[in-house]
């Protein structure tokens, strides 16, 4: 079936032909006014100029987008949505003073929300997480990495990871999968950290792999969490398995992981809120893509990613949402394109790109999502009239999309 979109008042991000966008490049969002866009069954087939509309089958379904925005849905490359209840109880504690960490040291945080995930039911779990994942559809997304890691023994994060499974079969978003074991020690082995990690390697892990539920591995490599060594150990055994890594580095303080997750060929290094200036030229000339999540800095008000010097040196800067219960219980995506020019001093194209094709290449999907091109997978959301793409940062809070297309299908979003 043939879908043309016409009177595209401008048809932004259209694909370069590259994988990411680094340094400079991310400055340039490829762009055609006056245009229209056609689809045939999941794909983009063409797009031009109105004034070179082709000639059409008598069947084409003809939308007018009456001098909307079109854009490739966002790709939001690290989030935590499949979790068991909200922990405003914890947001109260932050507004008192106490620090992540100090939550943390009080049971709180990660194994707050492990407790209540080990007493859910597993399709409990999921109608809670499909929630979410049609809300975010809603806000334009359509590609998504999402992490187990509220499990913490065996059981609980396969539970997570097949609910995952579920959410990438029941909907139209694209769903990666992430193994996240070492999140947090479970409590079963509080104080017995080095165990903990033997267990995930000579345990969980295989078992994971064995039913093929996780894409990419990640670890939390961070001051009081997991150091690098035990890091390497997990990705290595993660490998052997067919998982890529994924790291959460540098939010606490720096902790090595940035050179761990180079050394392993990860496909990103996420967080980077206490990242230096010896990370950043660590990361030059590598694959490993650094991932900015302004959505958490903003609310934990803590420093965030110095993305300006990182887009200064080259890099390919992505940023995603961190979508999760206790450090940022958002999933807006439009939302981070405001954060990332509003605190990180990105200009509207740059903080596109780092929503769109660099995070799609931060779940190794730009091929297929993240921009506007011939063959790709037709993703995308039609806007109300804006007066240009600059208006999408600036009103924060101002709901612009008119329609999402997900596979090429309108969908219906609340």
């Amino acid at each position: 079936m043939q879908r043309l979109i016409k009177n595209i008042a401008c048809l932004a991000g259209i694909d370069q032909g590259k994988k990411q966008l680094c340094g400079h490049e991310m400055a340039t969002l490829k762009c055609l006014n006056d245009a229209w866009l056609l689809i045939e069954g999941d794909r983009i087939a063409a797009y031009g100029e109105m004034s070179a509309l082709p000639a059409l089958h008598d069947d084409c379904d003809v939308i007018d987008a009456q001098g909307g925005t079109v854009l490739p849905s966002w790709c939001d490359s690290h989030t935590h949505i499949v979790y068991a209840g909200s922990r405003e109880g914890e947001f109260v504690d932050k507004i008192s003073g106490l620090s992540y960490a100090e939550i943390a040291r009080r049971g709180g945080g990660i194994l707050n929300s492990a407790d209540r995930l080990h007493d859910m039911s597993e399709d409990e779990l999921y109608h809670q997480a499909m929630q979410r994942v049609d809300e975010i559809i809603a806000k334009g997304t359509g590609a998504v990495e999402i992490k187990s890691g509220y499990g913490l023994n065996t059981q609980d994060e396969l539970k997570m990871l097949r609910v995952i499974r579920r959410i990438a079969a029941d909907s139209p978003i694209k769903v990666v999968s992430t193994f996240l074991g070492a999140h947090a020690v479970g409590r079963a082995y509080t104080g017995r950290q080095g165990e903990y990690v033997d267990m995930l390697i000579r345990e969980t892990i295989p078992e994971v792999g064995k039913q093929h539920l996780a894409d990419f591995i990640d670890v939390f490599c961070d001051e009081g969490f997991f150091t690098p060594q035990e890091t390497a150990r997990l990705l290595e055994a993660g490998d052997k398995w067919g998982m890529r890594p994924k790291i959460h580095v540098q939010e606490l303080a720096p902790s090595g992981g940035v050179e761990v997750g180079v050394k392993h060929h990860a496909v990103s290094v996420d967080h980077l809120e206490s990242m230096t200036d010896e990370d950043i030229q660590m990361l030059r000339g590598t694959s490993t893509i650094p991932t900015a999540l302004p959505g958490t800095s903003f609310f934990l008000n803590m420093p965030f990613a110095p993305a300006r010097k990182m887009i200064e040196a080259g890099l390919p800067l992505a940023t995603a949402s961190d979508y999760n219960p206790g450090s940022t219980p958002s999933g807006d995506m439009k939302f981070v394109v405001s954060l990332a020019c509003i605190k990180m001093r990105l200009m509207p194209a740059e903080a596109i790109n780092a929503a769109t094709i660099n995070t799609a290449a931060a779940m190794d999907l730009s091929r297929d999502y993240g921009s506007i091109g011939v063959g790709k997978v037709a993703n995308l959301f039609v806007t109300t009239p804006i007066p240009s793409v600059e208006f999408i940062p600036y009103a924060y809070t101002t709901p612009i999309i008119s329609q999402v297309y997900l596979n090429g299908q309108p969908v219906t979003t609340a």
